[in-house]
């Protein structure tokens, strides 16, 4: 599993697909790590804080970054809370409506949804990419969003919380991303396709809704972006909904 907190489109720079295939675009920015800062540890809690500088191809920063990790086990459930404030700090910063982000897993091809058929994927310029069908052995994933959407039909829906759930193996695994009332579209769009990207997107109101909504997001000079997500894994068992509502709850009722 793999964490990305990426978006194509701000300030007309691509933060998404800057290192595709190895290769450096020229109009891709990059989100630079800085400092490890605060460490601790307690109750069942371990909180971890980042920085990070988000420059243009030129190097100029954009943002700057502020991440929070929260880490908290409980049993067989482990929950990662990720609290990240974007400030603007070279002027005003635009991030254009696109489907290509924000905040996303991908997963092991076993929690992937059984394909069917050869699929056409189509990238933020148009560029349409054919996917063949692959091996269903051991494909077991299945999406369950808050709004009882199932299914490749979760796509470009909104909820406040997806569940991808499945088996690698013998384990059974429930993997949830939640949604924060506090957050910019709440309740977010997803970005949640079968082959693997699992993603809530608060930026892609156009493609999601099929151009009858646009949304171009500005953060004024100095000012700030808070998006707050909630990563939930099972281990052993597949958790309900009635579960899931209490973990998102007690989500929501944080980091405001």
């Amino acid at each position: 599993m793999s964490v990305i907190g990426l978006i194509m489109g701000v300030n007309g720079y691509d933060f998404w697909g800057n290192g595709s295939e190895g290769k450096r675009s020229v109009n891709g920015g990059q989100i630079k790590h800085l400092i490890i800062g605060r460490l601790s540890e307690g109750n069942g809690e371990g909180i971890m804080s980042t920085r990070a500088s988000w420059v243009d191809p030129a190097g100029k920063q954009l943002l700057a970054e502020k991440t929070e990790f929260h880490f908290i086990a409980k049993d067989s459930i482990r929950i990662i809370d990720r609290i990240a404030t974007l400030t603007a700090t070279g002027g005003a910063v635009l991030f254009k409506d696109t489907k290509e982000g924000s905040f996303g897993i991908r997963v092991a091809r076993q929690l992937e949804l059984p394909s069917k058929e050869d699929i056409t994927l189509t990238d933020a310029q148009g560029n349409p990419t054919a996917v063949k069908a692959m091996s269903n052995e051991g494909v077991t994933g299945n999406y369950k969003s808050s709004e009882g959407v199932t299914g490749e039909n979760v796509w470009s829906t909104r909820a406040k919380w997806m569940d991808l759930y499945g088996s690698i193996g013998n384990e059974k695994i429930s993997l949830v991303i939640c949604d924060h009332p506090k957050n910019l579209s709440y309740p977010t769009y997803w970005h949640a396709r079968g082959y693997g990207l699992f993603a809530a997107n608060p930026f892609g109101a156009k493609d999601f809704t099929k151009g009858k909504e646009e949304l171009n997001y500005s953060i004024p000079a100095g000012k700030s972006l808070t998006l707050r997500y909630r990563i939930i894994i099972s281990s052993g068992t597949h958790l309900t909904d009635a579960q899931i509502n209490t973990y998102a709850d007690d989500f929501a009722r944080k980091y405001n």
